[in-house]
């Protein structure tokens, strides 16, 4: 499928991946930030999200469906090999992409969500923060808890630090049940039961961040990710900042970035 893609800039490609509720949009200052130090930066919509089509149907945003709308990105661009950087299920899909293609990826970052099999082995704490992907998991009523009242349950639940250009996009009905289908499709309520994903190691360098202030991941579900990377592996912890911290910590969360990549070239 071909997404819609924000490409700016030149030198060494970073590949920004956005989760729920969001778009390429979101990293807008970080953005900024390395095309201003000479990185090339490529953002898509992921499937179902702002610009990029929105096929009907669960089964069209299964992981498997949006690794390979990356990959796609990637040829597209012409890019052999990226640096990742990937928040909510950006990051989710950050790790699939470095273990299952690691020759196209030159490193990894996790910005809130890390590896899925941390996420899944995270504790109870992180099973009672979950409680709204169960909630997800039901056609029109997630849709409806999530709009009703001009979304006031979205403003009240998730604290996004800017709403009204998602609750924009959102309402439009097809975009709303669109975006659940990620979860629809990869977070089943057996999920939660299952053993969690089996994957091979990362072997690129790795950075993993994580928020004091995150209200749905816990520090566990970031820190499990080091087990899962064969590379080296870096964890910072951002005070003072919320899920979203490319909106809420936007600078500390470049320099985190330029920091780690810098390193590495």
């Amino acid at each position: 499928m071909e997404l819609h893609v924000s490409d700016v800039g030149e030198g060494p490609a970073v590949l920004l991946l956005h989760g729920w509720p969001d778009t390429h949009e979101l990293w807008a200052p970080q953005v900024a930030a390395l095309n201003a130090a000479g990185y090339r930066t490529i953002a898509p919509d992921l499937r179902g999200f702002g610009l990029s089509p929105k096929p009907e149907g669960v089964e069209h945003y299964d992981v498997g469906s949006l690794f390979g709308d990356l990959l796609g990105v990637l040829d597209r661009c012409g890019v052999e090999r990226a640096h990742v950087v990937g928040h909510d299920w950006g990051g989710a899909l950050a790790a699939v992409l470095a273990s299952l293609a690691p020759e196209r990826v030159s490193s990894a970052t996790f910005v809130s969500v890390g590896h899925p099999a941390a996420f899944a082995t995270a504790g109870w704490e992180q099973r009672e923060k979950s409680w709204y992907m169960l909630l997800f998991q039901f056609p029109e009523v997630a849709e409806r808890w999530l709009s009703q009242n001009d979304f006031a349950n979205f403003r009240e639940w998730s604290r996004h630090p800017d709403p009204e250009p998602v609750i924009a996009r959102l309402r439009d009905p097809a975009a709303l049940t669109a975006s659940l289908n990620v979860y629809r499709a990869n977070l089943p309520p057996d999920s939660f039961l299952n053993p969690p994903p089996e994957l091979p190691p990362i072997q690129a360098p790795a950075m993993g961040i994580w928020c004091t202030g995150d209200i749905a991941l816990t520090e566990a579900a970031m820190t499990g990710t080091e087990d899962h990377v064969a590379g080296s592996w870096r964890y910072e912890r951002l005070e003072d900042a919320d899920h979203w911290p490319q909106l809420s910590a936007p600078d500390r969360l470049g320099a985190l970035l330029l920091d780690f990549l810098n390193a590495l070239r």
